[in-house]
């Protein structure tokens, strides 16, 4: 699966401590009478080990990796009661520690505290199932000789935030805890400058009845649509998210029309600006989907419409066929430094990949 946030703060990890052991208990916890009425992710995070931490609980809730008496609870808002018997199940076992790799990194900045690196495509922040190495912070444990920040546990060291595999982009990751717990509170705080692009399919028109009929769609000047809502595991399908799904978390989204490539009155692609408010598993590939204007190559929700082809010439035809991952591109991370305050702001061209299909659309900004 893709990584487990899109561009959130590895939080769970930073509740654990640095260094902690990354586990989960399978045992089971007896709802005392003072708990009685309390949310099921408070009153577990009261009565489990230290190490399950709140949001860890509420994410393996939402996963289903939770019991109530025997049956599966999947809202974290559910009220418990006294004596009732919770278990939470044990997922499998953590990676073994990750091996530093000699891995290319493409650095847009480094000192002593931090790294900010443009991620490639294809690569996974770090080891987890079906990814053992190759990874990011396999990269990192190499480049920086080990010198990464133990809040994140043995198989995160380092990292603060992640992107999706097949995402391209800036990320920062830390090489101290200092660094790590500075920027885990930024990024909480929404206090971090994240833009990305992306390519879809059709054109979102903010003048457009049909989309501003949509919850939690409205317009902004300048040309923007603001997209708010709950996102959360979709209630039939737990690879993927879903917008609207009660107990879901917060999302905001920000999302501008760039360019159009096709018919005026039948645009068949856009490239977009993404600015991200929260920072939510797939949350800008699922807010694209739910304007119904999936991003280009999405696998997982760009199966919503088809791409209009006649509409293009031969070259943009060609661009798409070829083109095997979502088009989304982290363009843009800006900061405080956590430890100097300085005011830090990096930009990444997206890789040729993306650029090539922006062209041959014509929707590569000197277009």
């Amino acid at each position: 699966m893709d990584e487990p946030f899109e561009d959130e703060p590895a939080a769970d990890a930073a509740a654990r401590g640095a260094g902690a052991a990354d586990r989960d208990a399978e045992a089971p916890l007896v709802v005392p009478a003072s708990l009685a009425g309390a949310r099921a992710d408070k009153a577990l995070a009261a009565l489990a080990p230290p190490w399950l931490s709140r949001s860890r609980l509420r994410a393996l809730i939402e996963e289903g990796a939770v019991r109530r008496d025997g049956a599966v609870v999947r809202d974290p808002r559910a009220k418990v009661k006294t004596d009732e018997v919770w278990t939470v199940v044990a997922p499998p076992p953590a990676p073994a520690a990750p091996r530093p790799q000699a891995i290319p990194l493409a650095v847009a900045y480094e000192d002593a505290h931090l790294i900010v690196v443009d991620k490639p495509a294809g690569m996974v922040a770090h080891p987890a199932p079906g990814a053992p190495d190759g990874t990011l912070v396999n990269a990192l444990l190499h480049h920086c000789a080990g010198s990464l920040s133990g809040v994140g546990g043995v198989a995160r060291p380092g990292i603060v935030h992640r992107i999706d595999k097949d995402t391209s982009g800036l990320l920062v990751a830390a090489k101290t805890d200092a660094a790590h717990q500075g920027l885990a509170a930024l990024f909480a705080a929404h206090d971090v400058d994240r833009e990305y692009q992306a390519i879809c399919r059709g054109a979102p028109d903010p003048g457009g009845a049909r989309l501003r009929a949509l919850p939690g769609v409205t317009a902004e000047a300048g040309g923007w649509l603001r997209i708010e809502g709950l996102l959360g595991r979709h209630p039939s399908d737990r690879k993927k998210m879903a917008a609207g799904v009660a107990g879901g978390r917060r999302a905001v989204t920000h999302l501008r029309t760039e360019a159009r490539a096709g018919p005026p009155d039948r645009p068949v692609a856009a490239r977009l600006t993404c600015r991200l408010e929260t920072g939510r598993t797939h949350q800008i590939r699922v807010h694209a989907a739910w304007l119904g204007h999936p991003l280009i190559g999405d696998p997982v929700y760009g199966r919503v419409q088809p791409v209009a082809l006649d509409a293009l010439d031969a070259p943009g035809r060609a661009a798409l066929a070829g083109f095997a991952r979502q088009a989304l591109h982290a363009a843009v991370l800006g900061f405080a430094h956590p430890v100097t305050g300085e005011v830090l702001r990096f930009e990444a061209p997206p890789p040729p990949d993306f650029a090539a299909v922006a062209e041959a659309l014509g929707l590569s900004p000197r277009a």
